[in-house]
């Protein structure tokens, strides 16, 4: 069994998938960041200084200044600026590996050329032939 789970590790799927993950990962915080630090203060800002982060509906009743605040008093809260943040980063992501991946596939597309005709029609009957004969089959016409 031991033997069977090193030769499914050692394959080459396997590493790149590894490697894909972490890039991944790596990939994921700095959209993160690039969200939360650049984009949505920008856009915070452009609709009267909102902190985006700082949204949320308190469900118990209390008056609290802050989501911090309201975290650190145990109070109940729907966090929809920190749902609308990571709404942001997917579609981020999303966007970045469709764009990635659309370049990929444009520079392995191979150039398909197109097969060389196996047949030619005869110029007398128009029957089609093969494009080795020098006489056509069904009329006997000779060809050039």
């Amino acid at each position: 069994m031991l033997k069977d789970f090193k030769k499914f590790a050692m394959k080459g799927n396997v590493i790149d998938l590894a490697v894909g993950v972490v890039i991944g990962g790596a990939f994921g915080k700095i959209v993160s960041s690039l969200v939360s630090d650049i984009i949505m203060p920008v856009v915070g800002l452009a609709l009267g200084k909102i902190d985006f982060s700082n949204l949320y509906i308190n469900l118990t009743g209390g008056e609290y200044k802050s989501l911090a605040e309201a975290k650190a008093a145990g109070a109940a809260t729907i966090n929809y600026g920190i749902f609308l943040n990571n709404v942001i980063d997917f579609l981020i992501i999303a966007f970045s590996i469709f764009i990635v991946i659309r370049q990929f596939n444009r520079f392995n597309k191979k150039e398909e050329v197109p097969a060389a005709p196996t047949t030619k029609k005869c110029p007398y009957c128009c029957t089609d032939i093969a494009i080795e004969a020098s006489r056509c089959p069904h009329c006997t016409s000779v060809l050039e």
